[in-house]
């Protein structure tokens, strides 16, 4: 590390658990962010911020002024702009250090097994059962950790799927089916902070896997109750009979 760096993460670096070899971990490392709306936004910016080296950003959508509410990384100025741009953008201006490969559109197939299968961690940080399917089912395949959160109204979870680790459930074991008709925050709605509360969390769960600090959320389902301000924790059992990662 330059004399900037240390200082740009000296705050981080004070941490015994961190320091520089920590650091350099994450200057290191590959990080692949799947969604950049409420919950990808504080994800990716905590982690441009904290010195992930190289951000693999993807999403096909363009910024909404209904967006705005809670998509901190996008700005007015920015409705009508792919998603992806905009993001690329604000990250670059919080962090001009860091390497980010932009993908404005869904990755699926040989695409997304590729990009999976180079990131030293996953984060799916999407809105839709179809997306977080295809990606649990890469991760499995890879055997690539696997950082998940949502967030609806007033309430959020997320937890870590990592089948690095024997017996660790995947995201099929959680959900085995999704719901007939999804319905999301357009349909619902959502208290502006909460996704923001649930990125955040997602970018701690990141920064652990790749120093190898703490103990990770892998086999507990983290629930925040933002009404009552509540957080409640869910032991995950991986099942046998998953069509994704059981014994078959």
């Amino acid at each position: 590390m330059n004399d900037e760096q240390l200082q740009r993460y000296s705050r981080q670096i004070l941490l015994a658990q961190v320091g520089q070899e920590g650091q350099q971990k994450l200057l290191d490392a590959r990080v692949l962010i799947i969604g950049l709306g409420g919950l990808g936004s504080p994800l990716a910016m905590y982690l441009a911020a904290a010195g992930a080296g190289h951000l693999v950003i993807s999403d096909d959508d363009q910024v909404d002024l209904s967006n705005l509410q809670r998509q901190i990384m996008h700005r007015t100025r920015d409705v009508g702009r792919a998603k992806t741009g905009s993001a690329r953008d604000a990250l670059l201006a919080l962090n001009p250090e860091v390497n980010i490969t932009v993908f404005n559109k869904r990755l699926t197939g040989d695409e997304l097994t590729h990009e999976v299968g180079q990131a030293d961690v996953v984060a799916d940080a999407s809105d839709n059962f179809a997306t977080r399917f295809a990606l649990n089912s890469a991760c499995v395949r890879a055997k690539k950790p696997l950082v998940s959160g949502a967030a609806i109204r007033m309430e959020g979870q997320v937890t870590v799927f990592d089948l690095r680790h024997a017996g660790s459930a995947c995201y099929r074991c959680l959900y085995r089916d999704g719901p007939g008709a999804e319905e999301g925050c357009a349909q619902l709605g959502v208290l502006a902070p909460v996704p923001g509360v649930i990125g955040a969390v997602q970018a701690v769960e990141v920064i652990k896997l790749i120093t190898g600090i703490g103990a990770t959320l892998t086999g507990r389902l983290l629930l925040l109750d933002a009404l009552s301000m509540e957080w409640r924790t869910v032991k995950l059992q991986k099942d046998p009979a998953c069509p994704v990662c059981g014994a078959q």
